[in-house]
């Protein structure tokens, strides 16, 4: 099980904003994931975090299922950091996200 440090998003929220974007509402699960994915990288991109964050599918302890821009992960291969970023590194991506503080620590398969 993989350790990330990020920030948590639900698949309705980020399908909220792909619609806002412009997407046409997904009729299908793959173009519902095509949706998801393209309002993540837009936000990643316009906040100048793409080249140092990865999305990632995780369902926590609880049982459900999130999207985390995960800033550091504890799988080195993944070519990310494994210790939490400076403070710089995520505050640009605090007000898109709507999220206060440092992101969090999440265990996800």
């Amino acid at each position: 099980m993989v350790r990330y440090c990020g920030y948590l998003l639900g698949e309705d929220w980020l399908l909220q904003r792909a619609l806002e974007m412009g997407v046409e509402t997904p009729k299908t699960r793959d173009e519902h994931l095509q949706a998801i994915l393209l309002a993540s990288r837009y936000a990643r991109l316009v906040t100048h975090i793409c080249s140092y964050t990865r999305l990632r599918h995780v369902k926590i302890s609880k049982g459900k299922l999130f999207w985390p821009i995960a800033f550091a992960l504890d799988d080195p291969h993944e070519g990310l950091p494994t210790s939490s970023p400076p403070e710089e590194k995520y505050k640009a991506l605090q007000e898109p996200l709507q999220k206060k503080g440092p992101p969090g620590l999440y265990r996800g398969s």
